[in-house]
């Protein structure tokens, strides 16, 4: 029996939320946009559905926007506001540890004459108020910096960071989408401009998403055609998926407190058991200010890439770091950052766990991979210089 960790990549889909999805696949399927009875009915289904996202994160439901996921309410985000306050300035803030959805979004932008700025982060993956607050300038147009980090979990002070956006007018776009579900998100008492969020992060299906745009703003629309959502991002609208959606946000939120209390427990266990059995092993994740479900660590003299194999050939299913970065044979963006060298970075493992895991499974981690660390580290000649000395 196979031990899912790697919730930080994606997550299962609820039974719940599958089966509340079958309904418009099968039977209130019409398009949203047509006229008659079943269209009209798709159309209030989704209204509904926005509606309950909404309360959530504490935004009007016509601040609302539907997406395919993540990467595509961040790249709407960032260039849209490119886009637009282009002729006020070409300066962008962001974080050296965020999500290639971000940086590469960025890269993009600096070939059209953009000026980024990449904030430091200490070894824990935070980023210093001080240091963001001397960066800005007057041709400062936005600052993205993700809520909370997809590697290591480290969650950034989002509230701060809002308040001197808002205090120099500058606009604030947060990638939140490994933590929405998880952690409280409040846009007006955090003063977020603009947020990203995945469906996949929070037991909804893969291949939706949402971007929350403050009223005012009027970005430019990411896709042209039939006017959908309000003219800003056209394409028949997934009703299925957007039901699926507002279920597991509305769970999860439900739930939040005592998903978080199960997990800090799974993680607590986990971390003492790694570093007191696995000699040699680093926390890369913070203590505090982190996601309950997501631990990364640090294991020298082995590579990473083995190590996940062989964790698989036992029934593990874990990752080294970002699941979209996986076949790169380059250490983690976000370990360098963090100050690791790249040999240490190169041995990294992140556990990612979810209200589904069990105790049993944190115990069964620690039997299977102090031996599979042990089995690589005999065949490593590095290894074999350290026990000799």
């Amino acid at each position: 029996m196979k031990i899912y960790a790697d919730n930080a990549a994606t997550t299962r889909v609820d039974e719940e939320v599958l089966q509340a999805m079958m309904l418009y696949f099968t039977q209130d399927f019409g398009n949203p946009s047509s006229i008659y009875e079943m269209g009209r009915n798709a159309q209030k289904t989704i209204n509904e559905a926005r509606k309950q996202l909404a309360e959530i994160i504490n935004c009007d439901a016509g601040e609302l926007f539907y997406t395919s996921g993540g990467t595509e309410s961040i790249n709407w985000a960032i260039k849209s506001v490119a886009k637009k306050y282009a002729k006020k300035g070409k300066h962008i803030i962001t974080s050296k540890i965020e999500h290639h959805a971000v940086l590469h979004s960025l890269e993009s932008l600096v070939k059209d004459g953009f000026e980024v700025t990449y904030l430091d982060v200490d070894n824990m993956g935070f980023i210093s108020l001080d240091e963001l607050e001397k960066s800005i300038r007057k041709d400062t147009i936005l600052i993205t910096v993700m809520t909370a980090n997809n590697e290591i979990g480290t969650i950034q002070p989002v509230e701060q960071i809002g308040e001197i956006a808002k205090k120099h007018g500058v606009l604030f776009h947060t990638d939140a989408v490994q933590a929405f579900g998880h952690i409280e998100i409040d846009v007006k008492k955090m003063n977020i401009d603009l947020l990203s969020i995945s469906g996949h992060k929070f037991n909804a299906p893969k291949g939706i998403g949402a971007l929350y745009m403050r009223k005012g703003l009027y970005l430019p629309a990411y896709l042209d055609g039939g006017g959908q959502e309000n003219h800003r991002r056209s394409g028949t609208e997934n009703v299925a998926f957007i039901v699926g959606m507002s279920l597991a946000a509305k769970k999860a939120s439900e739930r939040m407190k005592e998903n978080n209390d199960h997990l800090n427990k799974l993680k607590e266990r986990l971390i003492d058991g790694i570093l007191s059995n696995i000699p040699y092993s680093r926390l890369n994740s913070p203590r505090e200010k982190v996601l309950s479900g997501v631990t990364n660590f640090s294991i020298e003299f082995i590579e990473g890439e083995s190590l996940l194999l062989m964790l698989d050939l036992r029934g593990i299913c874990a990752s080294s770091g970002s699941a979209c970065t996986s076949g790169s044979l380059d250490p983690s963006h976000v370990l360098l950052a963090i100050g690791l060298i790249h040999e240490v970075a190169h041995g990294s493992l992140r556990i990612s766990f979810d209200h589904s895991n069990t105790m049993e499974d944190v115990e069964q981690i620690l039997k299977i991979l102090p031996e599979v660390v042990s089995r690589l580290r005999e065949m490593s000649p590095t290894w074999e210089k350290i026990e000799k000395n």
